[in-house]
């Protein structure tokens, strides 16, 4: 392996995808979550880097070709498992991010019996829209449980009886605590509906490789 900037900038994103999940393990909530998000908007804004160096600066391998979309993949499943265990469950999330999971499975063993021919299968511009829509989306999920995280810990020391209902009768004294916590349901609702859109792009982009994949699985003629 090449020690380049490209190839190190993947290997950290590969580290980080477990570390996404692991800081709830480490570190007390509201702190992980905002080094959950840290780490995945950091290990996304690589991902753009890494091939954009490796092009300019002509420092493409065959290293940084295996290890990219695996480290994608593994940022996306962990991130996606670690924000549908936070959520409680929420069927609105799990629905689509089953969709996604299965999917990156059901490609990833495509890719792997085909060999040599998944090279002849080239990505798509739908697909890198897809991609981005889900970096955007999980993003956006992060980022609001992050704020609700923070908020439930602000309203509990302001308002212990009944914070929830307090957030439902609208503006206080505090307005400033009040509109944070309109925004971060705004956000979480945002993340969610992007999520929806990438679980659609995911099965359209997935299907379309299947069928693209299908002279490679015919049996050879006897």
């Amino acid at each position: 392996m090449v020690w380049t900037i490209p190839n190190t900038l993947t290997i950290l994103r590969l580290i980080a995808a477990p570390c996404v999940a692991l800081v709830f393990v480490a570190f007390p909530r509201p702190i992980a979550d905002w080094v959950a998000f840290a780490l995945f908007v950091g290990a996304s804004l690589t991902d753009w880097f890494d091939g954009h160096l490796a092009r300019r600066w002509n420092q493409k391998s065959r290293f940084g070709a295996l290890l990219d979309p695996i480290a994608d993949k593994a940022m996306v499943v962990i991130t996606l498992a670690a924000v549908m265990a936070l959520s409680g469950l929420d069927p609105w999330l799990v629905v689509p991010v089953t969709f996604i999971l299965f999917r990156e499975v059901f490609v990833s063993g495509l890719r792997e019996f085909l060999g040599a021919s998944a090279g002849r299968l080239q990505v798509t511009r739908l697909a890198k829209w897809k991609t981005t829509v889900q970096m955007v989306a999980i993003t956006l999920l992060l980022f609001g449980l992050a704020l609700k995280e923070e908020l439930f810990w602000i309203y509990r020391s302001m308002v212990p009886e009944d914070y929830q209902a307090h957030i439902a009768s609208g503006p206080h004294d505090w307005n400033g605590v009040w509109l944070l916590a309109r925004s971060s349901a705004i956000i979480a609702q945002s993340g969610l509906v992007l999520i929806w859109l990438a679980a659609v792009l995911t099965v359209i982009t997935g299907w379309d490789y299947f069928r693209k994949s299908l002279p490679y699985l015919r049996e050879p003629a006897e």
